[in-house]
């Protein structure tokens, strides 16, 4: 427990450029000040003594703005920036070296018993906002976009963005977790894709009606009557089926 409270007192400092001294983010970042009675709380929530874990936590929670159920397992250098809003269900897992930022809620559905929590890999980045529910596997360097829902398993080295979340990067390179700002615009890239093919089908309408066009043009200088000459004149199967029904068009 002492080496996993050195790691999370340690990571704030690599992942953080506006931590500046020791005393400051002890005494003021509610991010690590959960962690720290999560893991005292988590430790009697084991030995299944009843309520006192609990009261912990919701004391966190009134202080912090953090709330981490006793049952959760956090692992190790896990750093939460900000925190506001952080919610971490009682069976929810989350790896070591994860980042998770304010607004993220590791939640379950439904009413049903056992695990309904879901479980982060390692280095594992959820952006502000980003919603991950139920008993779900997030596999090791994913990185969950900001407001992001997530509501299916994510292999390893992915990211996700949108609602519901959609893998829109998957590569074995894995990615500096700092770099939550960094992701790829799925829905501009498809509406990319479909302008690309508008215009290719444009492009493909005009030749045919140039062409059609210039067959109208070879019919009429075949032709000895003067009116298919006219421009203005309908199609020469146009006139045919006019002459078929007794010049009622």
């Amino acid at each position: 427990m002492l080496l996993s409270i050195i790691a999370d007192f340690r990571i704030i400092f690599d992942r953080d450029p506006a931590a500046r001294n020791w005393l400051e983010v002890l005494f003021c970042y509610p991010g690590l000040q959960a962690i720290l009675l999560h893991r005292i709380a988590h430790r009697i929530h084991n030995l299944g003594l009843p309520l006192v874990p609990r009261l912990i936590s919701h004391v966190a929670r009134f202080f912090t703005g953090i709330e981490i159920h006793p049952g959760a397992k956090i692992g190790t250098g896990v750093f939460i920036d900000h925190g506001m809003g952080v919610v971490i269900g009682e069976t929810a897992e989350v790896g070591d070296y994860s980042l998770i930022y304010q607004g993220v809620t590791l939640g379950g559905t439904g009413k049903e018993s056992g695990k309904r929590h879901p479980t982060l890999g390692k280095n594992v980045v959820v952006g502000a906002g980003a919603k991950v529910l139920g008993n779900l596997n997030i596999g090791n360097n994913v990185r969950i976009g900001a407001g992001s829902v997530v509501l299916r398993d994510v292999p390893s080295d992915c990211t996700v963005v949108g609602i519901p979340g959609r893998i829109v990067y998957q590569s074995g390179v894995r990615v500096n977790p700092l770099e939550h700002g960094n992701l790829p615009d799925s829905e501009a890239k498809v509406i990319r894709l479909l302008l690309d093919r508008i215009d290719a089908l444009e492009q493909q309408v005009q030749a045919l009606q140039e062409d059609k066009l210039k067959e109208q043009e070879l019919v009429a200088s075949r032709v000895p009557n003067s009116e298919y000459n006219d421009p203005h004149s309908c199609y020469l199967k146009d006139k045919e089926i006019e002459e078929f029904l007794g010049g009622t068009m």
